[in-house]
């Protein structure tokens, strides 16, 4: 019966200590490019910004060294969603993707520091920004439909890396 008296007063001790916890966390600055998380149900009262250093076209790459890393980059991602979607895109249109067209890809898998972003841009369950709307996004997001319904639960092996290109 102790116990059961004293529970109001620990509830109430422990969200004024969390409280006390998170404030000085709001008051950080604002930056344009942070990590944040993105549930539809956080209140985001207790986000905190990590800044992130600001993406920049690499101009100093061949077209193959370009490729290579981004087919990496779309392998290795911060979200088993995108491993597979951004993989398989990446193994079916990357060899055949102009200058330009690795460039837009370049920038919209690396510029956005939150994957869900782009999961949800490629899926349209949200609008992408503007600056990313583009033939590349078209192509992301008719690959996103699986028209064919092709099973995809996993990313490509690496085989196909070996095989040349059609």
């Amino acid at each position: 019966m102790a116990v059961a008296s004293m529970l109001p007063g620990l509830t109430r001790m422990l969200a004024l200590s969390r409280r006390h916890l998170v404030s000085p966390l709001l008051s950080t600055s604002s930056f344009g490019r942070f990590y944040r998380g993105d549930s539809p149900t956080d209140s985001q009262k207790d986000m905190i910004e990590i800044p992130l250093p600001p993406w920049q076209e690499r101009t100093d790459e061949s077209i193959e060294t370009k490729r290579a890393r981004l087919l990496y980059e779309s392998r290795k991602r911060g979200m088993l969603e995108n491993c597979i979607l951004l993989s398989l895109f990446a193994k079916e249109y990357l060899h055949h993707m102009t200058e330009k067209q690795l460039n837009l890809y370049d920038r919209l898998i690396n510029e956005p520091s939150n994957d869900w972003d782009i999961y949800y841009w490629a899926t349209e369950a949200k609008p992408a920004p503007e600056i990313f709307e583009n033939e590349v996004m078209a192509l992301l997001r008719d690959f996103a439909k699986n028209k064919n319904k092709e099973q995809r639960l996993r990313a490509p092996d690496l085989e196909y890396l070996f095989e040349k290109p059609h």
